[in-house]
């Protein structure tokens, strides 16, 4: 009895503790509820919302619009966004950072830094002595990385999507050029855990841009391979992507459209700023010339006039889009001198032609690494701001060989409303109809080790190999594990970007380091001696590339097995705590499932690293741990790698997704050779079990040494995220100030002119106003001369203050305007309840359904009301209006809604009442039925006796029962009659 009671005890406590963990979701899913998307732009973001009712929208900025400039002003005690921001730069451009994406993830001595201070020299550019990145120094006291900048941004854009969504939100997906290194990725990670985003992923803008295209053209994809080409030039970059669509068939949902990225090329430089900024150097040089002879300063060593004329060049490049010729002004351009000058488009064009001689180059780069011809692509779409210069789209005509460029894509919008959708996938909040996303790699990442080999007996030399981990154009997400077969202590391996080769010297400049991460393992010796009668299954390193394209090392694993007896053991309390919860859910514990429970880690699946290309003389020994979507039977399989056979030590396999584990394969063969997974045996014949595989995983300490760009640490990550915390809240206060500030000095005006208007003058004395106006008078002196260092309590306290010296004034105006309409109403409802009591008495006797109590309250309540409204009136009117009044709006409404409630009262009686039965005519004649009348209506009429009347009593039964024929002593004779031959008596009417 005691262990059934523990057992109960025990399933209590798993069904408390998974309605926790239900209850734990369904919180954590209400405070999710809506999700956003950030398309981070060079010169612009845009921002997009998914809530419940609003389907993939961009959200408005403060001034109504649907893109928002990326800039910031920092200055000692406030700060400016977006469009505030950016006029804010032509007054103060040290203080205002733009374009400062371009720094993320690099270090002092990258060309891009360099590119930057020559671009605006008006920035102060200092480095962190640890990492070697750059900060912006605006002043002694400030001081801002990139991430920290972008952080802002990154909040910034939260409180926009925040007060257009009404509600907080936390999840985001966030854009990023495809080009981001692994360094710039967690650069962008680094700003949003310091804004306090939770990131679903880092979506490459160009993929946003292909799933926004396939999302709202699903059905127009099929099982036919389609390639699309996008050309997105945006700000500060070009980047060209080739897109296949089709439907393929997943193990979810069956047939699904997919998009997967098949080619990618892209230029860092080439963009709308590079010729803004070769218009900005001609318009400076035509400025320095008018004043030539005027000995003038040259207008570059200005800041404040080089941000005039970068804005103007910004203007004057869209206007020259759709125009041959125009002319460009600014007013007081430097020392108060008018700037003038006619710039034609045949002049743009000659600044940039070398800048449009690159337009070609990332069609080609694109092409180069789909392994496509430009005859298999079916259409060019043109996305991102600077595609819409003419000469741009000429060459990019020229150089695809088509006949005419899509545009029939929202190109400044196209990536955000992607990027939302994938946030509406990735949440829990939604459900939205699938669509397959294939990514590809950039930059492939190979694994690196060197390892003693003997190549004579006695001769050891050391072998340097190379494995590549995640190959170019290979899809992601998805997890790789690599194994070390003969290693039998502590080692180091590398983590390295592969062959760049398709990256110009200048581009690899720009890139960086090509070492990604040197592993140190520790405790392999180790695991090695605790496990001496085990045989050794290699050392496992777990690789993953998430989502975002984040390269992470899970863990590292010795792996050993030996091979057991199978007996029968006791089974541990941790087991039947798992067989307890899969009851609860009606699950059973299969015959396979029991046999690998005693496995320590169960093995994963391989499948082939698709579009894997391996480097000659090597070959990738590689498991994938990822599942991807079931391929297509017109799609050709990935090309095997070439070269020699990988050296014994490093022993790994490529399999199908359908194979399976080794530790699969006894059960596998137990299930083929009969259904209960016991091989039929002769008789007197007992076939001896086969031993089973028990597998044991020891844990290697593992020590990374980061070699692209040192991680931010954690103390100065909290430092930052503080940092802007502590700036939010500023900002929060500087606007609850403003507020309190703004609502005093509209107090104050309103007030003073309402001082003069009759209906004021009316209700208060000539003392009264001098006292209201003498101390708005004081107020308003006080706020000129001492406001500006009031703290928000002072002005809220000097606004409480008046309100509470006008609040006499301002009640009495107030119910004046109330009284004609509360009074019209009152009499309505009075005159119209009182011919409804006259029309209820006249109602007669016989069909009355109100009582005389219910009629004399009602009467009560009327005459109530009308003596009251005359002697509050008659009152009212003795008053001078100076005076408080006694008839209040308040009062009025009361006495309506008593009124109400008892006419709306006897109005529903009457609605529900069932009016009264009339008595029937003895000498009224009988209807006949009518001739469609049911056989069952008739049987319900009862034909009398002869000699009987319908009216006439009922024989009554005798009180004795006795014993009927069927011997039944609870049964009367006549109802034993019925049960003996089966035939019912008529009910009589009194009966029924």
């Amino acid at each position: 009895m005691a262990a059934i009671v523990r057992r109960q005890r025990q399933r209590r406590r798993v069904c408390w503790a998974l309605v926790a963990v239900l209850l734990a979701d369904l919180l954590a899913l209400s405070d999710t509820l809506a999700v956003m998307s950030v398309d981070l732009g060079s010169e612009s973001m845009k921002v997009a919302i998914v809530k419940p009712g609003v389907p993939m929208e961009i959200v408005l900025n403060k001034e109504s619009r649907r893109k928002t400039p990326v800039i910031v002003t920092l200055k000692e005690n406030e700060r400016f966004f977006g469009d505030s921001a950016a006029s804010m730069a032509i007054k103060n451009p040290k203080a205002t950072l733009r374009y400062f994406q371009h720094l993320l993830g690099k270090q002092a001595d990258n060309p891009h830094v360099a590119l930057y201070q020559a671009r605006f020299p008006e920035h102060e550019l200092t480095f962190d002595p640890q990492r070697q990145t750059v900060h912006f120094q605006i002043s002694p006291q400030l001081q801002f990385s990139p991430e920290e900048v972008l952080g802002m941004i990154l909040n910034y854009s939260r409180s926009l999507a925040e007060d257009f969504a009404e509600q907080p939100i936390k999840d985001a997906v966030i854009t990023v050029p495809v080009f981001f290194n692994q360094a710039e990725r967690r650069a962008v990670l680094h700003a949003a855990r310091m804004a306090g985003l939770k990131v679903l992923q880092l979506i490459n803008d160009n993929t946003a841009t292909a799933l926004s295209y396939g999302v709202f053209r699903r059905k127009d994809i099929n099982t036919t391979a389609q390639n699309i080409m996008f050309y997105d030039m945006g700000s500060g970059s070009t980047v060209c992507t080739i897109v296949t669509y089709q439907t393929v068939k997943t193990k979810e949902a069956g047939m699904q459209p997919q998009l997967q990225i098949r080619g990618v090329g892209f230029d860092r430089t080439l963009g709308g700023l590079e010729m803004e900024l070769r218009l900005r150097e001609h318009l400076a040089g035509l400025f320095n010339e008018q004043r030539k002879g005027q000995r003038g300063k040259d207008v570059r060593e200005n800041p404040r006039a080089m941000a005039k004329l970068l804005r103007e060049a910004n203007r004057l490049k869209t206007v020259l889009s759709a125009n041959a010729d125009h002319m460009a002004q600014i007013e007081g351009l430097m020392d108060d001198v008018d700037f003038k000058a006619k710039v034609t488009r045949v002049e743009f064009e000659e600044l940039c032609a070398d800048l449009f001689e690159r337009v070609p180059g990332p069609v080609q780069q694109a092409l180069q690494s789909a392994e496509m011809s430009l005859d298999e692509i079916e259409q060019v779409i043109l996305v991102g701001g600077a595609t819409r210069v003419p000469k741009v789209q000429e060459v990019l005509l020229k150089a695809v060989g088509k006949e005419e460029l899509g545009k029939n894509i929202n190109a400044d919008e196209a990536a955000a409303m992607g990027a939302v959708y994938q946030a509406a996938v990735l949440s829990k909040a939604f459900k939205v109809k699938p669509f397959v996303v294939r990514d590809a790699v950039v930059y492939p990442i190979l694994v690196e080790f060197t390892r003693e080999v003997e190549e004579e007996p006695g001769v050891h030399s050391l072998k340097h190999n190379k494995r590549v981990l995640f190959s170019r154009m290979g899809p992601y997400p998805q997890r790789k594990v690599i194994t070390f077969n003969r290693y039998s202590h502590d080692f180091n391996f590398h983590i390295n970007y592969g062959d760049l080769g398709f990256l110009g010297p200048e581009d690899l400049r720009v890139f960086g380091s090509q070492n990604l991460t040197t592993v140190k393992l520790k405790g392999v010796g180790d695991s090695f001696k605790k496990y001496t009668d085990y045989e050794s299954k290699g050392i496992k390193a777990h690789f993953n590339l998430d989502e975002s394209g984040v390269l992470s090392l899970d863990r590292v694993e010795s792996v050993f097995e030996t091979l057991v007896e199978d007996s029968p053991e006791e089974e541990s309390t941790l087991t039947k705590l798992g067989n307890t919860i899969s009851s609860l859910f009606g699950g059973g514990t299969t015959p396979d499932a029991k046999e690998n429970g005693t496995d320590t880690v169960q093995e994963e699946e391989e499948s082939p690293a698709e579009g894997s290309k391996d480097e000659p003389g090597e070959q990738v020994e590689l498991k994938e741990e990822a599942e991807a979507p079931v391929k297509d039977a017109s799609q050709p399989p990935p090309p095997e790698p070439k070269g020699d056979a990988a050296p014994e030590g490093e022993k790994a396999t490529e399999k199908e997704n359908g194979d399976k584990s080794e530790a699969q394969k006894p059960s596998e063969k137990a299930e083929a050779a009969g259904p209960e997974g016991i091989p039929p045996a002769p008789e007197g014949e007992k076939k001896q079990k086969p031993a089973k595989k028990q597998r044991m995983v020891e844990e290697i300490r593992v020590e990374l040494v980061v070699l692209d760009l040192p991680d931010l640490p954690e103390d100065k990550l909290a430092r930052s995220v503080q940092k802007l915390q502590d700036l939010t809240l500023r900002d929060l206060e500087k606007q609850e100030r403003e507020k309190a500030a703004n609502s005093l000095e509209a107090f104050i005006f309103e007030t003073q002119d309402k001082m003069y208007q009759p209906e004021y003058k009316e209700v208060s004395t000539e003392e009264q106003r001098e006292e209201i106006s003498g101390k708005l008078s004081a107020t308003s002196t006080w706020l000129e001369d001492e406001g500006f260092g009031a703290t928000t309590a002072m002005l809220k306290e000097k606004l409480a203050e008046l309100r509470k010296l006008c609040q006499g004034l301002f009640f009495r105006v107030e119910e004046r305007k109330k009284w004609p309409e509360r009074l019209s109403a009152l009499d309505n409802l009075l005159n119209h309840s009182s011919m409804f009591l006259k029309g209820a008495r006249l109602i007669p006797e016989m069909d009355q359904i109100f009582t005389e109590v219910e009629m004399t309250t009602l009467e009560k309540v009327i005459n109530e009301t009308w003596a009251w409204k005359n002697a509050t009136l008659a009152e009212q009117a003795k008053l001078p209006a100076t005076e408080k009044p006694v008839l209040l709006s308040k009062d009025i409404e009361a006495k309506m809604m008593a009124l109400d409630r008892e006419v709306q009262y006897l109005l529903n009686k009457a609605k529900f009442t069932k009016p009264r039965p009339r008595p029937k005519d003895k000498n009224e004649t009988r209807a006949e039925p009518p001739l469609n009348a049911s056989a069952s209506d008739q049987e319900e009429k009862v034909i009398p006796p002869a000699g009987q009347t319908e009216d006439a009593e009922p024989i009554s039964e005798p009180e004795k029962v006795e014993t009927g024929e069927l011997g039944q002593p609870w049964l009367a004779e006549s109802e034993q009659r019925e049960q003996s031959t089966g035939q019912k008596r008529p009910l009589k009417n009194d009966e029924l």
